[in-house]
């Protein structure tokens, strides 16, 4: 019994070795898994469930493939956060909610995106608040492709200057919001993406020690967390650029 974690693959067509390593990684790695998590940032950006680039076809092919055999679930990161059920209808996964409780293996687990646990960063929380809202959503779809890609773009390149100024401390999560989620939902484990810090942290809880996962964000190497009945292990590999 196998259990794969997977966000911030960031995949667009400017980056045909990240699409051709995600394609590898589900005929080979996730091939006989139980289950696949895809927990956001899957692609670069998503402007709707009515338009995919033609790059990333067959990324949705060998993902349905792999629902065929086993359970695959997506969260919605910041950047494919209007990936919706015309997305997961597509590839054979179930749509999950920003915050889900699931059972692993050895144990149960809160798993997130993370941009949620990003308190510190009060600008970025208005904007994640707005851009979530049924409101903005229904005007953005409203636009015509062209108008779409244009704003995603330009979002983007705002996304990576606030980047460049912001402080490491403000763009990482907030100690205190990790501890509310973990204490409310009752979990020792917390497995999240969107900091791009992998790394495995001891969090003090209300009654115990718990442990938080970050997930990493595939550039030159690729990383996923595997769990088993023996534990959970986060794995880096190369990517080949060729």
């Amino acid at each position: 019994m196998t259990v794969l974690f997977v966000a911030d693959l960031h995949l667009c067509a400017q980056r045909p070795d990240l699409i051709r390593a995600f394609i590898d990684f589900l005929e080979d790695t996730a091939r006989g898994c139980e289950a696949l998590y895809l927990l956001g940032d899957i692609f670069e950006a998503w402007i709707g469930d009515d338009y995919i680039d033609t790059e990333l076809q067959p990324v949705l092919d060998a993902l349905s493939k792999l629902s065929q055999d086993s359970a695959l679930y997506f969260q919605q990161g910041n950047r494919d956060f209007l990936a919706g059920t015309g997305f997961t209808s597509a590839i054979g996964a179930q749509l999950l909610d920003e915050q889900v409780l699931v059972q692993l293996p050895s144990q149960q687990a809160l798993i997130m995106h993370g941009d949620q646990l990003c308190t510190d960063d009060i600008e970025y929380q208005k904007f994640r608040t707005m851009v979530r809202s049924s409101q903005w959503q229904q005007q953005f779809l409203s636009k015509s492709i062209d108008e779409r890609l244009q704003i995603a773009e330009y979002l983007r390149t705002q996304s990576k200057q606030q980047g460049q100024i912001k402080s490491a401390q403000i763009t990482d999560v907030n100690l205190q919001s990790v501890q509310q989620a973990m204490n409310k939902a009752g979990v020792t484990l917390l497995i999240h993406g969107h900091t791009h810090r992998p790394a495995t942290h001891k969090v003090k809880l209300d009654y115990s020690t718990g442990s938080r996962i970050v997930l990493g964000d595939w550039d030159r190497s690729l990383w996923y967390l595997r769990c088993d009945p023996l534990g959970c292990n986060l794995i880096e590999q190369k990517i080949n650029p060729d």
